[in-house]
């Protein structure tokens, strides 16, 4: 059996300040392209340099608040800016679909919001398209770009857990009545939205789902409002996920192999501390970091997107396609299991 580590690896994420500056187009103007603006431009040299709304007015408008120098009045003419070296599509997630097909019919490189799509067959074509040109494209599932998550990759990768037998995870957040995952138009309820951190730590971890088991409380307005279900792999090891809309929760996870377990002192999804456990106790590592704020590490998946870009690749290895597709297929089975549908798209 090899020897439990006695000191955690070093993160090896690059200073985001020395990734190459590229010129973004920004697809949508709502919240979390927002929350991108500020994360990029207080951590990176990336360069905002257009947005694309439904129209010229609303464009113009979003463009004035963060100093933006390009106005588009359509996607359409977003997209076709033949300036832009790369698209953060972050339009609702109903929608990225349809925006990232549309970008990606137009030569443009790729970030699209997570979840990248509605279902596995949505996800599969935009990946099949962005190949077949030649493009790079990548879902942003940020957590994933994280220093934190770079030293966890390091751990999975040595096998310092052993075999994982299972993987606890949960998110929770409240939201306002008029908040748009409320709205079964949007494809609501957390599934889509909270949902995709805890689902794709189960996919990530633990691969596909042989058998999934679940419960759904549907909201009045439509959507569902929490659900909770457990996994099993081909192996027989086991995941659990709960996700509501209705308050916050610890928002934590606990990683159980057989030679060890992780387990997080703060959000799972978000900067903060962790430790690593030798099975019988005797040797805990502790990744010290200070817990961080929700959003305020978009920079990484952005430096890292332009440093892909650069070197001509067509993914980023923290968040492979095929991880955004399994974690999609996962979606689906869930939605099966416990009766969840969208409403027809595109």
């Amino acid at each position: 059996m090899m020897a439990f580590p006695t000191e955690l690896p070093v993160s090896r994420v690059p200073d985001p300040m020395q990734a190459p500056a590229l010129r973004w187009g920004i697809l949508g103007g709502g919240w979390i392209a927002e929350q991108f603006i500020q994360s990029v431009r207080a951590h990176t040299r990336q360069e905002i340099a257009a947005v694309g709304s439904r129209s010229q007015d609303k464009a113009d408008a979003f463009a004035r608040k963060w100093q933006i120098g390009t106005a588009h009045g359509s996607y359409a003419s977003l997209v076709a800016d033949d300036t832009l070296d790369v698209i953060y599509v972050a339009t609702p997630h109903n929608m990225h679909h349809r925006h990232a097909m549309m970008a990606l019919d137009a030569g443009r490189n790729v970030l699209v919001e997570k979840p990248m799509a509605l279902d596995h067959a949505q996800a599969a074509e935009m990946v099949a398209l962005a190949q077949r040109r030649g493009l790079f494209l990548c879902e942003a599932l940020w957590t994933y770009f994280l220093p934190k998550f770079d030293v966890l990759q390091q751990i999975f990768d040595a096998r310092v857990l052993g075999e994982i037998k299972s993987v606890h995870t949960e998110y929770g957040e409240y939201f306002t009545r008029d908040h748009r995952i409320f709205d079964p138009a949007l494809a609501g309820g957390p599934l889509l939205d909270l949902g995709t951190y805890p689902v794709s730590l189960l996919s990530k971890l633990l691969g596909p789902a042989r058998q999934v088991v679940g419960l759904k409380q549907d909201d009045p307005s439509g959507v569902h409002g929490q659900l909770s279900i457990i996994m099993a792999n081909a192996a027989g090891n086991q995941g659990s996920m709960s996700t509501t809309l209705y308050g916050l929760t610890p928002t934590n996870a606990a990683i159980v192999g057989t030679a060890g377990t992780v387990r997080f002192g703060s959000e799972f999804n978000l900067p903060g501390p962790f430790e690593v456990i030798s099975a019988d106790g005797a040797t805990r590592l502790h990744y010290d970091e200070p817990p961080g704020r929700h959003f305020e590490g978009l920079f990484h998946e952005a430096a890292e997107v332009a440093r892909c870009i650069t070197d001509g690749r067509s993914e980023a290895p923290q968040r492979p396609l095929a991880a955004s597709l399994e974690m999609m297929q996962m979606i689906d089975d869930i939605r099966r299991v416990v009766e969840i549908s969208w409403p027809a798209q595109d």
